[in-house]
This record gives C-alpha cells, sequence and structure tokens, in this order.
C-alpha cells in the first residue's frame, strides 16, 4: 500500500470517511495519535469528530442503545447527549510488528474485561533496521515477564546451554567412532 507522505491511510481508526472526502486525522501507520484512552468514571463531549471512536464502546461494550439523527443529534436509551460518561476502563493494543498487526488501530479500544492473559515470555526480539547479527535484541531474547512488568532476560544462559550442549553431541560423537 503505496500513501503519500502526510495523507491518512484509509485501515487507522478512529478515521471515518465524512463523506466528503475529508479525513478528521491525519494519522498514519508511523505518526499515530495522540489518542484519548477513556477510564471508568471520565466524561468526554461528543462530537462529530470524536463520535465514532466511541461508537463501538457505547453501543456494543457498554450495552446501550445509540442513535443519531438526520440532524446529527446524539441519543443514548432514547435521551439526547452531549457528553458521555464511562462505565469500564479501555486499552489500546498496539503490536509489535507494527507495519502488519491488527491491531486497536484497525479495531478500536479494547474493554478491560476483555483481556485474559498476560504477558509472561518474549522468545524473539529483532530490529530490522540492525545490520547482521546486531538485528537480534539480547536483552529482549528468551526474556521472561514478571508480575511487576520488570524483565529478566535469559538469553545467554540459552546461548551457553546450547554450546555445552553441543559440546556433548561432539564428544559423544567422538567416543561412539572411536
Amino acid at each position: 500500500m503505496l500513501i503519500q507522505e502526510g495523507q491518512a491511510e484509509e485501515i487507522l481508526f478512529p478515521n471515518p470517511d465524512t463523506g466528503h472526502g475529508e479525513r478528521p486525522y491525519n494519522d498514519t501507520w508511523d505518526n499515530f495519535g495522540p489518542i484519548y484512552i477513556p477510564q471508568a468514571g471520565a466524561t468526554v463531549e461528543l462530537t462529530e469528530k470524536n463520535l465514532h471512536s466511541y461508537r463501538r464502546i457505547i453501543a456494543e461494550y457498554e450495552g446501550h442503545d445509540l442513535k443519531i439523527t438526520k440532524d446529527r443529534k446524539v441519543y443514548i436509551d432514547g435521551n439526547e447527549s452531549t457528553t458521555y460518561t464511562f462505565e469500564k476502563d479501555y486499552y489500546w493494543m498496539m503490536g509489535d510488528n507494527r507495519h502488519n498487526s491488527l491491531d486497536s488501530r484497525k479495531w478500536g479500544y479494547v474493554p478491560s474485561d476483555h483481556i485474559v492473559g498476560k504477558p509472561v515470555f518474549i522468545w524473539m526480539s529483532y530490529d530490522k533496521h540492525g545490520e547482521g547479527l546486531s538485528k537480534i535484541r539480547t536483552d529482549r531474547v528468551f526474556t521472561l515477564v514478571n508480575a511487576n512488568g520488570e524483565r529478566t532476560s535469559y538469553f545467554w544462559h540459552f546461548v551457553v546451554f546450547v554450546v555445552l550442549y553441543q559440546i556433548v553431541v561432539i564428544v559423544r560423537r567422538k567416543r561412539k567412532s572411536a
């Protein structure tokens, strides 16, 4: 997909077509935001520019009847509304495969009660701009993530294990052939 510099990309959330060929945001895969992440109890003003960002939250995740009239008035559960107070906390999920991830840029905010796992292990991490072996981020490969979000890398332990294992294999082969 070729996009001219400064041009908005079609797939990005929240960036609806207004019907007049205008895009409310100029976000791209590399330059996205700033965005507001909804929190339980927080109230936002509902405007023509931001309603599409919260439509799914209001109607699907929080279960309200949302209607928008032809004169662009917003009705939530039959009452005209100019603001909305969130009932849940939400997250913005970003994939680490930035240009090929289907993440919140595609499908929007994720309610906290939809998150069922925790990161535990990073098995591979590389820098596509590096060269040769410097592409591998040794500080992240074979890394455990604890409950506080702190990482402990076991990469060098793994390297030592592989080297020792190879030495054992070579020694066994030599003994077998002798």
